[in-house]
């Protein structure tokens, strides 16, 4: 990783905690109220390289199951106030932490399943040449509006085009995304559907 990246990602996340820390307590406040324990969300995702480490985020979904005991589908366990958490990306604020123990950045790609791994192709796999971000180039070129190939070249294109003024472009759009809304959900889902593998590629190539 850059040293000016990490210095960047170190400076600005200090310095946010310094003033977000009134928000912090509210959302913790505002979630044990609307959506019970637990507070944070947390699960292991592949960083640099793939290796594993534990993501955490603010709860954004309840834990409701059907009558076999089986976890509800995403977009039925998604209420209101879960949905407007994701929308103002509310919930990634828990992901400073994983930023100061260098398991993040504030751009990179962004961290999915470890269950994805073995379902990449060579190309697709290069996502994983840089640590992965709270926000990235996919996300604000479509984010969850567009497929999983074109996701995959958006973050291959970041990681072989990386600069530090393109790091401060993306968060920048990353700002204006976030007012705006956008590209929240895939048609139909609450967030994307499961990767299942490219279609046209061979992973095993």
């Amino acid at each position: 990783m850059p040293p000016v990246k990490r210095l960047f990602d170190v400076i600005v996340v200090l310095t946010a905690m310094f003033f977000l820390w009134p928000v912090f307590v509210l959302l913790i406040v505002l979630v044990k109220m609307n959506l019970g324990s637990p507070i944070f969300f947390s699960q292991v995702r592949p960083g640099l390289k793939g290796k594993p480490f534990r993501m955490y985020k603010f709860r954004t979904m309840l834990n409701t199951r059907d009558a076999q005991g089986q976890l509800l589908p995403d977009h039925m366990r998604l209420p209101p106030f879960g949905r407007l958490l994701r929308a103002t990306s509310l919930d990634e604020l828990p992901e400073l932490w994983n930023i100061l123990r260098g398991e993040m950045s504030l751009v990179g790609p962004r961290p999915l399943l470890m269950d994805y791994l073995p379902l990449y192709t060579p190309e697709q796999r290069r996502r994983h040449e840089m640590l992965p971000g709270v926000t990235g180039w996919a996300q604000v070129n479509g984010r969850n509006a567009i497929s999983w190939e074109e996701k995959f070249k958006l973050d291959v294109w970041y990681v072989d085009h990386w600069s530090f003024v393109l790091d401060l472009k993306i968060l920048l759009m990353t700002v204006q995304k976030v007012f705006k809304r956008e590209g929240i959900s895939a048609a139909g889902e609450a967030t994307m559907p499961r990767f299942m593998g490219s279609q046209s590629s061979d992973p095993r190539s």
